[in-house]
């Protein structure tokens, strides 16, 4: 397995795992269809990202993009300091420390990048991601309610956030 940042030359990979997981499970954002296809986007998208601000990460299987960790980092002076995370795995790989492997990955981002509050949002019926983020040191803040409408039923999500210390 290796873990590495997504440039523009992985947009085509990046945009089927993207694709992939819209269509596997309803714990992303995205439903089926919703997405832009267009792989040109994708690579633009990658290769004009400013790496102290936005950061991708993707989990290798070989030749096969199995997961990947987005990082957001916040614009704002005052808040500069805190990142959003995304994550995604495809379900085959759930279960097989590739979330770890992308979350140490991510705090090695942030550590280089002076970010020291990780943050992310999590439905709450998520149990196996939930998990994942409490072992390694996420806690929960507090609960978004109704934070999402998946197949016509409100969905509640946990903010969670770990402080990093360096």
């Amino acid at each position: 397995m290796e873990v590495k940042n997504l440039t523009a030359a992985d947009g085509s990979a990046f945009l089927g795992l993207l694709l992939k997981l819209d269509n596997e499970t309803k714990f992303m954002l995205m439903e089926p269809g919703e997405r832009d296809t267009s792989p040109e986007n994708m690579c633009k998208r990658l290769s004009n990202m400013d790496e102290t601000a936005v950061a991708i990460f993707g989990a290798y299987d070989n030749e096969n993009l199995v997961g990947f960790i987005n990082l957001s980092r916040n614009s704002a002076n005052r808040a500069r300091h805190s990142a959003y995370i995304v994550m995604g795995i495809v379900a085959a790989y759930t279960g097989k420390v590739i979330g770890g492997l992308l979350l140490n990955k991510a705090e090695e981002w942030a550590a280089k990048h002076n970010v020291s509050r990780l943050e992310l949002t999590v439905m709450v019926h998520n149990i196996n991601a939930i998990k994942l983020y409490e072992k390694v040191g996420f806690i929960k803040e507090g609960v978004k309610k109704n934070s999402l409408l998946v197949d016509g039923e409100y969905v509640d999500e946990y903010y969670m956030s770990k402080i990093l210390c360096y």
